[in-house]
């Protein structure tokens, strides 16, 4: 007897947001604690401090865009077969399934050699030449992170698919185990073993080898879908579908590379004209804590993500089935409690920035590095709550289908706003200018989204298929 998914079309919202977000936020937040683990440890160990972490800074980005390779395939894959099944077209969720499969093998192998060769020029372009040390421990970092990269996009890539299939639960282990594995090794090979960014990279790597060893297994053992051999012949109609659907997860994740790269040169440009930080012994400073408060930002967004993420099911199958009244209920349910993780932020990185701080190994640096920290979670993330509901809105509109209008969004925010004021802000407010570009990209972004969300609202009243 086959599974079905047809409770998503008339369980409670509330339980099924609890069942599908839940493990889903999960998931995220152990995904997000792999680099933030790493830069933790990497912070508290004397012999790295913030050159260790500056050289963690340099390397993220470049994760992301493995990342955000991953989440297209997976998050489109996941939109497309559950809006598949809401129409009860079993074969066409099968193809997706098996199509995606083969794209983040390739591509990941694609991604791999093209780091491998040209990592002296990738390492620079994300201001790893802030100073020699800082390039040293960049280079090691980012050396062994590459040879992790096909197993890191294959588990990253197949955990929503695993979701779609009606098993957030496993998803969540499977994503748990790299992590816990990770946070087990990091502090033996970087404290006991003395393995430097070597070890922190390592273990890291052995933690996404275990996320896909179960991803692989759960393929052979899928409960709705089961894809067949012929389903991993690629077709271009569903591997086009399948990525136009996770297309904003794609571009909120590789745009926040663009923005990183701007980031992170404009506080190597201007830092070199501070007065302080413009010192050889002082330099990495400004790169390693705006690194450190994008990492707290990123365990916001990994809730934020998360919740919507882990409704894209529910949206998918209702929006399938024509059940628009459930897809509005979701909405507001969604919108709220976003705003209220946004909230918790802003409490927390406004009150209580010696705490997030002295986590990353503040101890072992001068006074600069603290009060620079302090400056930048307060005045970075003062708009956190906007920043959420902006992220909710995008994710729930490539839910609907409503990829245009999703990719639009997620554009304007990451593309015009985010990189265009890294760059034009510190050109008059000097290193305080790179502070200020994530508030007001925010602000200016959600009077776009609210809109966006109304004109949603209106047509969810309305009976059909909806346009924006």
């Amino acid at each position: 007897m086959e599974h079905s998914n047809q409770f998503l079309g008339t369980e409670r919202i509330g339980k099924l947001m609890k069942k599908y977000a839940i493990p889903c936020i999960i998931s995220l937040l152990v995904g997000a604690l792999y680099n933030i683990v790493d830069q933790i440890f990497i912070a508290n160990a004397s012999y790295l401090g913030s050159y260790g972490n500056a050289a963690n800074t340099v390397v993220f980005p470049l994760t992301v865009v493995a990342l955000a390779i991953a989440v297209m395939v997976g998050d489109g894959c996941c939109a497309f077969v559950s809006i598949s099944l809401g129409r009860n077209d079993r074969a066409t969720a099968k193809k997706s399934v098996g199509n995606s499969v083969v794209m983040v093998i390739v591509s990941s192998l694609i991604l791999t050699a093209v780091y491998l060769i040209f990592s002296d020029q990738i390492i620079a372009m994300f201001g790893g030449t802030v100073n020699a040390e800082t390039y040293k421990h960049s280079h090691e970092y980012f050396f062994y992170i590459t040879l992790g990269i096909p197993f890191y996009m294959f588990g990253q890539a197949l955990n929503p698919v695993i979701r779609a299939d009606g098993n957030p639960r496993f998803a969540m282990i499977s994503t748990l185990a790299g992590a816990v594995i990770n946070i087990i090794l990091d502090p033996i090979f970087i404290f006991i073993f003395k393995w430097g960014m070597m070890g922190a990279a390592v273990a890291t790597v052995i933690g996404q080898i275990a996320t896909a060893v179960l991803a692989v297994w759960y393929i052979f053992h899928m409960k709705v879908i089961k894809p067949s051999g012929s389903d991993l012949r690629l077709s271009g109609h569903v591997c086009g579908r399948t990525l136009l659907l996770g297309i904003t997860s794609f571009l909120s994740q590789i745009s926040l590379v663009a923005a990183m790269a701007a980031i992170n040169n404009m506080l190597r440009k201007y830092g070199a004209m501070d007065e302080i930080f413009g010192q050889e012994q002082f330099a990495q400073i400004p790169m390693a804590v705006v690194g450190i408060v994008m990492k707290f930002f990123q365990i916001v967004i990994s809730i934020v993500v998360g919740m919507a993420a882990g409704c894209i099911p529910i949206v998918g199958f209702n929006m399938g089935a024509g059940k628009n009244s459930r897809v509005r209920e979701l909405f507001t349910r969604l919108l709220i409690y976003e705003a209220c993780v946004g909230a918790v932020a802003f409490i927390l990185v406004e009150f209580f920035p010696h705490a997030l701080i002295s986590v990353f190994g503040a101890a072992n640096e001068s006074v600069y590095y603290t009060d620079f920290a302090i400056k930048a979670f307060r005045t970075y993330l003062c708009m956190v709550v906007l920043a959420c509901v902006n992220k909710a809105c995008f994710i729930f509109l490539q839910a609907m289908g409503k990829a245009a209008a999703s990719t639009a969004l997620s554009m304007i925010r990451e593309i015009v706003f985010g990189v265009g004021f890294a760059l034009l802000l510190p050109v008059f407010f000097k290193l305080d200018g790179v502070l200020y570009s994530m508030p007001v990209s925010d602000i200016l972004t959600f009077a776009i989204a609210v809109f966006l969300i109304v004109k949603t609202y209106k047509e969810l009243k309305e009976k059909g298929a909806l346009t924006i």
